[in-house]
């Protein structure tokens, strides 16, 4: 497969079914008069592929990061080093404790994390790695904080084709959430309705590692391991390091977090 033209599309920018973003403005902007934008950026390697596409598309970035007791808490320094490197100096970093509710694997460390599925088994199913209702507590928080900074869109990374089977990674969830941010919120009802974008909706992990590099993004700085060492490196056999992995192999790409690792 040849690789991402930086410059092409790249998969499809909204799933909604009425709103839109307003048309990128050609050439250099003062910083005031760009559109805006609130990033959800986890430290993984979606959502700072995400990030650097928005940043493309001309928006004026704002970052939101969710503390909710996940296990690999060390991708909320992946999140700080992200944001840095993409020059956003807005970044909210806010705690919202899921791991009360507990029944997810990635929140209960009573509950072991699936490791070693194979390809047909990852994807198949809901896993015990689902946090329940996790992107619709996410997008609506970064609507709350979308409506705070007059933005125009919010962006999140998700994508329907490399996935582990979660309800709330699909095109039709993102579909009904802007209908919800459209009917729920001042800016929708006073016809400023806040766009969600899902610029990877569409694409395979090893199209999303094309596009990071060919956006410039440094993928050591990023991690989706669920269940990383004490020092951050990544197991190598939960569902998100197998997807990662594959997806930079199929790039014909090294990965150089996955790289350290191994020392």
């Amino acid at each position: 497969m040849n690789p991402v033209d930086p410059k092409a599309p790249t998969g499809p920018k909204v799933q909604t079914g009425s709103s839109a973003p307003r048309e990128q403005p050609q050439g250099e902007q003062p910083e005031a008069e760009r559109p805006a934008a609130v990033v959800l950026l986890s430290g993984g390697l979606d959502s700072a592929t995400a990030a650097a596409w928005a940043r493309r598309e001309g928006y004026r970035l704002s970052a939101l990061s969710i503390d909710y007791g996940q296990r690999h808490r060390c991708e909320l320094g992946c999140a700080r080093a992200v944001a840095a490197a993409l020059g956003i100096d807005d970044h909210v970093m806010l705690p919202v404790d899921l791991a009360a509710f507990g029944a997810s694997s990635l929140v209960d460390p009573a509950m072991a994390v699936p490791k070693g599925r194979s390809d047909g088994e990852i994807g198949v199913g809901i896993p015990s790695t689902y946090v329940p209702a996790r992107n619709t507590v996410f997008l609506s928080l970064a609507l709350a904080m979308a409506e705070t900074r007059g933005a125009d869109a919010i962006v999140i990374g998700v994508n329907a084709l490399d996935y582990s089977g979660y309800p709330d990674c699909r095109p039709e969830f993102i579909d009904a959430f802007a209908t919800l941010a459209r009917l729920a919120t001042r800016a929708g009802v006073e016809g400023r309705p806040i766009a969600i974008l899902a610029p990877l909706a569409g694409l395979g992990k090893a199209d999303i590692v094309r596009l990071g590099l060919a956006l410039g993004i440094d993928h050591g700085m990023t991690t989706s391991c669920y269940d990383p060492d004490a020092d951050g490196s990544p197991c190598g056999a939960c569902d998100s390091c197998q997807l990662r992995a594959a997806g930079f192999a199929a790039a014909g790409a090294v990965d150089p977090r996955a790289a350290a690792a191994a020392g």
